[in-house]
């Protein structure tokens, strides 16, 4: 499926990594488990896991700085405590939906203790981050279908490649501006007379009324109203949903520096016309791997008093800001793009955004290939 950069709609000045994804970002790597059965009991089951490694090897073992911002609290998540009150990312981040965040929290504790060596007598205790947005409409997410197993395939699945987007993994059962929405990722690379840094973005989008949608700041959705069957699932209040979104960096950010930069998700969802909605559960965590040797997690051994840190200075900071607000965007227009019609739970039906037709509404919006956003 065609991606945003596909169709020669650029989004904002910035210049994307090579994958145009968060795996730009050296050592992240990305999995999926997609669950997506029709049971002999009629209930259709459209969801999953996706889980997003920050470093190669044990995240417990090499910790990196991590921040995080809540837009609109409609929403749950584990581990983000002590995220905050350490700045320490201390193991994989997990998406899945609402009811499913238990399960995949503690299987993720269970495969981590797996990994431990079995001479390791260290005071052990784990609290991974798991964000969640729900499904319920397409998926039977009563029925607890996500399983241990899932989690671990997700895992075993995590890759630097290209990661999978639309409806895979967590995002398998996910409506966007009232579309079939899902997973979707991008990425900034700023020049080296900025620092050469990187940043990735990846969201599971579930959000945002049709009408509001804008594309490159085009006021798409007021052309898509009546563009195919209307949304058939109807939603108790329009847009509701929620979004969860990861980024990433190898700049040398320090915990407060990383919670500045997910706050910029915030712009990214308001440019693509959500952000606005009282139901809506908006998280997003972000991190960065630019400084290496940060303490374990443990107390076994306490080791030095200080360790040594790089930090961006504030006055080049910003050009991440901006990284952060574009990948965002981007990555939920793909998330979109990439997203194919979903008949789910209920016989409830999901339209996809077809490439075609947004292309055809951009140009009603006064859109053409190679012209300038219409930032207001």
């Amino acid at each position: 499926m065609p991606r945003v950069q596909d169709l020669g709609i650029t989004i904002g000045l910035g210049v994307p990594g090579p994958l145009n994804a968060i795996t730009d970002v050296p050592g992240v790597r990305v999995g999926h488990a997609t669950i997506n059965a029709d049971l002999a009991d009629g209930c259709a089951v459209r969801t999953g896991v996706t889980v997003i490694e920050p470093r190669p090897g044990h995240a417990r073992q090499s910790p990196c700085f991590a921040g995080v911002h809540v837009l609109n609290g409609n929403g749950d998540a584990t581990g983000l405590e002590w995220v905050r009150e350490a700045g320490l990312l201390t193991s994989p981040i997990a998406f899945t939906n609402t009811h499913s965040v238990g399960v995949v929290r503690d299987s993720l504790i269970a495969l981590e203790r797996e990994k431990l060596p079995p001479d390791d007598k260290a005071v052990y205790w784990s609290m991974p981050v798991v964000l969640e947005t729900f499904d319920g409409l397409l998926n039977d997410i009563n029925g607890f279908h996500v399983k241990p197993a899932h989690v671990r395939q997700a895992l075993l699945a995590a890759s630097a490649g290209l990661p999978q987007e639309g409806a895979v993994g967590g995002g398998c059962g996910m409506i966007c501006h009232e579309f079939k929405g899902g997973i979707g990722t991008a990425s900034r690379r700023l020049p080296a007379e900025q620092g050469g840094w990187t940043v990735g973005a990846i969201v599971q989008a579930n959000h945002g009324k049709r009408e509001s949608l804008l594309v490159g700041g085009y006021p798409v959705g007021r052309y898509l109203a009546d563009a195919h069957s209307p949304f058939d699932a109807q939603l108790p209040h329009p847009g509701m949903g929620s979004i969860a979104v990861t980024l990433a960096t190898d700049a040398p950010l320090l915990p407060h520096q990383c919670a500045r930069l997910a706050q910029r998700a915030s712009i990214g969802i308001a440019r693509t016309g959500g952000g606005t909605e009282d139901s809506s559960g908006d998280i997003f965590i972000a991190f960065a791997t630019g400084n290496n040797g940060l303490p374990l997690a443990d107390y076994a051994s306490k080791g030095a008093f200080t360790t040594p840190l790089l930090m961006v200075n504030n006055n080049h900071i910003s050009e991440l800001f901006a990284a952060a607000a574009e990948a965002v965007e981007e990555a939920i227009i793909n998330a979109l793009l990439v997203a194919n019609t979903m008949v789910g739970h209920a016989g409830h039906r999901v339209e996809g955004l077809g490439a075609e037709q947004l292309l055809v509404a951009l140009n009603k919006a006064g859109w053409r290939p190679g012209k300038a956003v219409a930032r207001s």
